[in-house]
């Protein structure tokens, strides 16, 4: 009967702790904005994910209490606010943090040193294309693995100019 149910007093520990670390969430998300929840790169992710650990280990352990908890959640926000802040700021500080985007296919060319060094395969880059709709790589201009480790694809256009382009930060010298 144990696994079932242990007592009212863990009931009650689990409804006003988690009722009061989930507006406490609430509170420190609108204070330090939407960029805290983010997958912009593996950097959020992580963060996001450590976030999740800490309350759910603020709603189930009865070893941390909810200060305690509040005091880890907020920290971690806290020093991811500085660092995405530092990383707008400081080039070497978004260097540090965040991964470079990467092209794998470019006009008609695959840079297969780039995909092997990402752990991809060249079935992986097809299913992508044609999960947005592509039949033909010959309609692609470009894939690319984002820092976020989605892959992009960037379709052919008849009119599009260098300054315009959405892949004018990456680096094509494997394909020229």
């Amino acid at each position: 009967m144990k696994m079932l149910f242990s007592d009212w007093n863990t009931i009650f520990r689990i409804l006003l702790v988690g009722t009061l670390a989930y507006l406490l969430l609430i509170l420190v998300l609108r204070i330090f904005g939407k960029r805290t929840l983010s997958k912009l790169n593996a950097f959020d992710f992580v963060v996001t994910i450590a976030l999740g650990s800490i309350l759910a280990t603020i709603l189930t352990s009865r070893d941390l209490t909810l200060v305690d908890g509040t005091i880890a959640f907020t920290i971690l926000i806290f020093l991811q606010f500085i660092i995405t802040k530092l990383t707008i700021y400081f080039q070497i500080a978004d260097k540090a943090v965040k991964a470079s985007p990467t092209l794998l296919f470019y006009k008609g060319q695959y840079d297969f040193e780039a995909i092997k060094k990402e752990r991809l395969s060249e079935e992986e880059i097809l299913q992508a294309v044609r999960s947005k709709g592509s039949a033909s790589m010959e309609d692609i201009l470009a894939v690319v693995l984002e820092t976020s480790g989605d892959l992009s694809i960037i379709q052919k256009r008849s009119k599009s100019s260098p300054e315009s382009s959405t892949l004018k930060n990456i680096n094509k010298d494997h394909f020229q």
